[in-house]
């Protein structure tokens, strides 16, 4: 196993149990809950086969629905989101991600704000869709989409600068 491996497996392991152990807790206002694990997902490397991520989004979405008793919504969303990856990294980067030349740390912001946002309110939504199903609590599912994403996104961003190997 290289040191890449390693470290990708470290990470997949890591979040879910942050997610698990401690964000499934945190409930601000019964609409607000961050769901951090979808980083593996955002930053996984862009040359890695794309069977393979969505192999291993599944097995995310899986290992938070198994802890969460949440049955397969993670996993419908993870896989989702794996799937239009690299539609959302196309426009959020648009030749940087054609010439296959992404490194998430040399970035800009603003790229990744948008494709962050992008991918995190397409999650939210179906997640909370399947979670709640029911076109009548349509209200109650784009305001938990709304409130999460936001959280979620500012944890993500937080979490992508403060790991960042970008050295300024």
């Amino acid at each position: 196993m290289n040191n890449s491996t390693v470290t990708t497996v470290l990470q997949f392991v890591a979040l879910i149990l942050i997610q698990v152990l401690v964000l499934n807790h945190i409930n601000f206002f019964g609409n607000i809950n961050p769901y951090l694990y979808i980083l593996f997902i955002l930053v996984f490397p862009i040359r890695n086969n794309r069977t393979l991520i969505l192999l291993l989004s599944f097995l995310l979405g899986l290992g938070v629905d198994l802890f969460s008793d949440s049955g397969g919504v993670n996993a419908a969303a993870c896989v989702t989101i794996a799937y239009i990856r690299p539609i959302i990294l196309k426009f959020s980067f648009g030749m940087i991600y054609e010439h296959q030349t992404i490194k998430f740390d040399n970035t800009e912001l603003s790229n990744r704000l948008i494709y962050f946002t992008i991918m995190t309110f397409i999650h939210h939504l179906i997640l909370f869709s399947l979670e709640i199903f029911n076109i009548s609590k349509l209200i109650l599912i784009l305001q938990k989409t709304l409130f999460s994403s936001i959280f979620t996104i500012l944890l993500c961003l937080l979490i992508s600068i403060l790991f960042s190997k970008k050295r300024r």
